[in-house]
């Protein structure tokens, strides 16, 4: 079933509805371009300005269409916030503001991937357990503390192929102390951590391919 769609009556449309309205007899017969009939028209200028503005307000109170009062909308959410920022333009102020009044926290793994996917990450959680009886060899020697712990494994593409990840290796003139190779993405390890039970820890994993040593031609 489609969508009413409303219209806003045009200003010749209130002045006739105006004109229908007044009293039948000679008395008020009017001229069509008399001072009385220039004055309902004065009149139907000003309902037809309503009549937008009310047609406009079901736009903003819609936080997916909103304009003027978007950035009502955004002090209402809490945006922009410390982990996302300032979007650039207005369309992705709306998806932004959409997403964080519909978003459900949840706290299963799937339910912080869905959240990764919102913002273009693919991740896979990994829950840790401690040490217990009739462990079997090989497996990671962990205390108590480890049932608190999870680890976020952060894939280096996106479901199209893209890279999501910034890579920045060393260079001359950096100082003492830059990593060699570093990588991460800021945004992502935010929005999880804020989304995560206050009790447990998480740890991020990132997953980077790593370069061949040398080459082998198998074609030549």
């Amino acid at each position: 079933m489609s969508e009413a769609v409303l219209i806003a009556r045009s200003e010749a449309d209130h002045a006739q509805m105006l004109r229908q309205l007044l009293p039948r007899g000679a008395a008020w017969d009017f001229a069509p371009d008399g001072t009385f009939a220039r004055l309902l028209e004065a009149l139907a200028a000003g309902f037809a300005r309503i009549d937008v503005r009310a047609i406009e307000l079901m736009d903003e109170a819609d936080p997916r269409t909103a304009l003027e009062t978007l950035i009502d909308w955004e002090r209402v959410a809490g945006l922009p916030d410390a982990c996302t920022g300032q979007p650039d333009n207005v369309r992705e102020r709306q998806i932004a503001l959409v997403q964080k009044l519909t978003s459900i926290a949840g706290q299963t793994p799937a339910d912080f991937i869905d959240l990764a996917a919102l913002i273009g990450f693919e991740i896979d959680i990994e829950e840790h357990r401690p040490l217990r009886t009739s462990f079997r060899v090989g497996d990671c020697c962990k205390d108590e503390a480890w049932a608190f712990a999870w680890t976020v494994i952060v894939q280096p593409f996106d479901g199209a192929g893209r890279p999501v990840l910034s890579i920045a290796h060393f260079k001359v003139g950096d100082p003492v102390g830059t990593r060699v190779r570093g990588f991460g993405s800021l945004d992502l390890e935010c929005v999880i951590r804020r989304a995560a039970p206050a009790h447990t820890t998480v740890i991020f994993a990132y997953v980077i391919e790593r370069e061949p040593d040398f080459w082998i031609d198998f074609t030549s």
